[in-house]
């Protein structure tokens, strides 16, 4: 009788270890469905990274820099300084919101006349409403923006260049060819206008 007992015993521990193996292995297998699916589903979730990201984005004015605007005995709403995101370079941009940045070119341009009769000699400075990415953006195509401000440079009318209207031309058109470099290389202008530091024609 006691040898039956004793025979008995063994395959009950053999069915034990088997249901713990099973119900480890479902433990382990919906562990390892719920982390793939908190893995897929928090990749899914977040947004895939837009070009606008990581475009340069407006200063807003620092109010505390200006006197406080009032609105009928009581003051206006401060505007939170910090930086807003643009969907491109050609956005319409309030001077009055924004800070402006100017970065002085600081070589001057030189190059002769279109009917070759002198040579008109510049310096320039540019500005911006945007943040510093702008700026690192004209510094690392510094070669590229010479080059077509040279370009713009050869072609003017020494004529046209000693009146107003002509020298507010050759703004809008520095302005256009400084952008253009900055879009083909870096994905975005940025430069609101060229002012001139100097201008020389001989």
């Amino acid at each position: 009788m006691s040898k039956d007992k004793t025979e008995a015993a063994p395959p009950k521990k053999g069915k034990m270890k088997k249901l713990l193996m099973i119900t480890v292995g479902a433990v382990a297998l919906i562990g390892a469905g719920v982390g793939a699916g908190l893995y897929f589903g928090v990749g899914m979730a977040a947004e895939a990274p837009k070009p606008e990201d990581h475009y340069p984005k407006l200063v807003v004015r620092d109010p505390a820099a200006e006197p406080a605007a009032k609105g009928e005995g009581e003051e206006a709403a401060a505007p939170k300084v910090g930086t807003v995101s643009v969907p491109n370079d050609k956005y319409k941009v309030d001077p009055r919101k924004y800070e402006i940045t100017y970065y002085p070119i600081t070589q001057a341009f030189t190059t002769n006349l279109a009917d070759g009769s002198g040579f008109l000699q510049i310096g320039i400075s540019l500005s911006t409403y945007y943040d510093g990415k702008v700026i690192a953006n004209i510094e690392r195509q510094d070669v590229p923006i010479r080059s077509a401000v040279l370009m713009v440079l050869a072609e003017q009318d020494p004529a046209l260049l000693s009146t107003s209207h002509g020298k507010q031309q050759l703004q809008r058109q520095l302005t256009g060819a400084i952008n253009t470099v900055l879009r083909d290389k870096e994905g975005f202008g940025g430069i609101d206008n060229v002012y001139f530091t100097s201008l020389v024609i001989q």
